[in-house]
């Protein structure tokens, strides 16, 4: 009877083990991605010229606060 103890206490610690894991990976994951946004305004004002526009430094806020905005949501 001591081993089936034994054996659910480790399911259920590796179980709690696992939630927790997630759970501060994702967070730390969405703190490092608030510090470091994927893009950029250099890299925005390159893909807007490859679309073949000439983008303004007021469009480029705009989209740049756009996407803050969406990222501030989650």
């Amino acid at each position: 009877m001591d081993w089936l103890w034994l054996v659910l206490t480790g399911v259920l610690c590796l179980l709690a083990g696992l939630a927790l894991g997630f759970f501060i990976a994702r967070k730390t994951m969405m703190n490092y991605l608030k510090k470091n946004p994927p893009i950029n305004e250099q890299m925005l004002r390159v893909m807007m010229m490859q679309m073949g526009q000439n983008p303004s430094q007021k469009k480029i806020n705009q989209m740049m606060k756009a996407m803050q905005r969406q990222q501030d949501k989650k």
